[in-house]
């Protein structure tokens, strides 16, 4: 069985572009959460491929929900890219996109999120290379879709979507994330 889309070039280091000419001013997200914590969140972290993307394509319903979340939060996507399409399918979305090298992934995500504050930053992923992004960020929500979801990262989430639609509209609508985590 053959994959349905074509592997990147070979990347040496990582490499980014921001498809955003100018950064607008954000006011951030705050949701205090009974019994969990209080979060202000600055930064939005993703995945691409299984999260925001099926076999590279961005998934139908994502660009409109993150140019609404690009208004308060500064959105940023890291992944390997595994079928060389990302920066394509985000030109023109209020997004920076990082390309990691195939290796070490898991550690540069963690230290993407630690270099932007990770007590500012929103995570969503799916796969083995988002566990310590999902861990470290001040919300982790795992996506369980098309692609699956790797199963260590299940305790490393605080909320877990089949859906990545569903985990962009808990930012867009807190009181779904404070029904979800209030204790």
């Amino acid at each position: 069985m053959s994959a349905t889309c074509s592997p990147p070039s070979p990347t040496i280091g990582a490499s980014s572009f921001d498809t955003a000419s100018e950064a607008p001013v954000r006011a951030g997200i705050d949701i205090d959460i009974p019994d969990f914590r209080h979060l202000q969140l600055e930064h939005l972290v993703l995945d691409f491929n299984g999260t925001l993307a099926q076999d590279g394509l961005l998934l139908p319903g994502v660009a409109s929900r993150l140019r609404q979340l690009a208004e308060h939060v500064q959105i940023h996507v890291v992944t390997a890219d595994t079928c060389g399409n990302a920066e394509n399918e985000l030109r023109g979305l209020p997004v920076s996109l990082t390309l990691l090298p195939s290796e070490s992934q898991i550690k540069a995500k963690r230290f993407y999120a630690l270099r932007l504050g990770s007590d500012k930053v929103a995570a969503i992923g799916n796969g083995r290379n988002d566990l310590q992004l999902l861990a470290t960020a001040s919300l982790g929500i795992l996506v369980l879709q098309r692609e699956g979801a790797f199963g260590g990262c299940f305790a490393s989430a605080a909320v877990v979507t089949t859906s990545v639609l569903d985990a962009l509209d808990l930012l867009l609508n807190p009181r779904r994330l404070i029904a979800t985590l209030r204790g």
